[in-house]
Formats: structure tokens, sequence, C-alpha cells
């Protein structure tokens, strides 16, 4: 990973850039099915290292909803969408109409997990036709699994695929509110963890020299 101190402000701010537009795609889409204006933003975009993700959402034994799947194709890598239980509850409510479902204890109600899993869909989509878009590199999303469970034990079990894990996450701070109501608002994490190989075609395919 030694081609990092090549990076340049303006490279986040593509990333940022790029953020925001599957951001922008990803409202559109949430609007169309809670039938709501829906806004996106993207506040920060950066760059973590993998023992330091779990600090980014309150630590490793913090409580959380994630959706969590895998990249496929010229860049492949884990992908996940972190969030505060509470938000998440607050935004699947607003899919199903169902005011009781909750995501603190099992059983959990069929038809909320599916608009859970359609949010994971409709979010990953969006960032990775975006990523698609700027890089030119085809990539591909898994069908996303969840959990809700400690932030360790998530990135734990989503990375166990993986024979070795990149040193390096891509961090994309997302705010999801619903236009006209302060309240209605969810923030979470979507943490993109490239494959060790390929961070440099990601980085490369941005202009970033990865030889000397």
């Amino acid at each position: 990973m030694d081609f990092l101190h090549k990076l340049r402000p303006y490279h986040l701010d593509v990333l940022k850039e790029i953020g925001n537009i599957g951001a922008a795609h990803a409202a559109t889409a949430l609007s169309e099915l809670l039938n709501k204006q829906i806004d996106m933003s993207v506040p920060d975009v950066r760059l973590v290292s993998f023992q330091d993700l779990p600090e980014q959402v309150g630590g490793a034994d913090t409580e959380v909803a994630a959706i969590f799947l895998r990249v496929e194709g010229e860049a492949p890598g884990s992908m996940f969408f972190i969030s505060k239980i509470e938000d998440m509850e607050q935004l699947v409510r607003h899919l199903t109409k169902n005011k009781s479902f909750q995501l603190k204890q099992p059983p959990y109600d069929e038809l909320g997990l599916s608009a859970f899993q359609e949010v994971g869909n409709i979010l990953a989509g969006s960032y990775l036709s975006s990523f698609s878009d700027f890089t030119k590199l085809m990539l591909q999303p898994s069908v996303p699994g969840f959990s809700v469970d400690m932030t360790g034990a998530i990135l734990s079990y989503g990375l166990i695929p993986l024979s070795e894990v990149g040193d390096y996450a891509i961090v994309i701070d997302t705010e999801i509110r619903e236009l006209n109501r302060e309240k209605a608002h969810v923030s979470g994490h979507f943490f993109y963890l490239p494959d060790p190989d390929s961070f440099e075609v990601i980085f490369a395919a941005l202009g970033v020299e990865t030889n000397e």
C-alpha cells in the first residue's frame, strides 16, 4: 500500500463526488419506494485502516444494523452499510407501514427484513454504478445479507470468505432524510473494503500512479 502517499486531496474529492452521485441516484429510488421526497448526502469520504473501522461507528462493541455483500468484477471486495439500529428501524417502518417493526430481538418480521435488504440493494447498486461510471471498471454486487450484532462481529463475519483483507477501506458517510421532516433522519456509513489487489486497480483508474 506504499502508493497511498501519492494520494492528493483531489483524489478524495473524486471519491466524494462519486459518493454524492450515488447518493442522488439512491435518493431517487428511495423516494419512489417510500412515496416521499428523500434527500441523501455524503458529508465525508475518507480512507481508514481496517483496524480502525469499528471506531467509525462507535467501537467494536456497539450494536448496529448492517447490510453486507460481496463486490465482484474488476475490483472485487466487500461492502457494508452500517447504521444505528433505531435509524434502520425507522427507515423500514416507513417502507412497510409497520409501526411495530423492530430489530432489537428476533424473530424479525419477514416483510420488514425484505425491505431492509431492498434498501441494501438500492444503496449498494447506486454507489457501485457511480463507481463504475467514474472508473470504467465493471463492478457487480452480490445479493446482500443482513445482520444485527456488534460492529466487530459483523465486520469479521462479512469478511470470513476472504483469505486476506486489504489494509484500508473507503468510508463513505451517508445521511438519508425526508425533506421537510428534520427528525426523519438516518445516518450510516458505507465501508468498501477492496481485496488487496483491487485497491491499486481502483486508484489507477482514478489516475493515481501505483508504480514508481
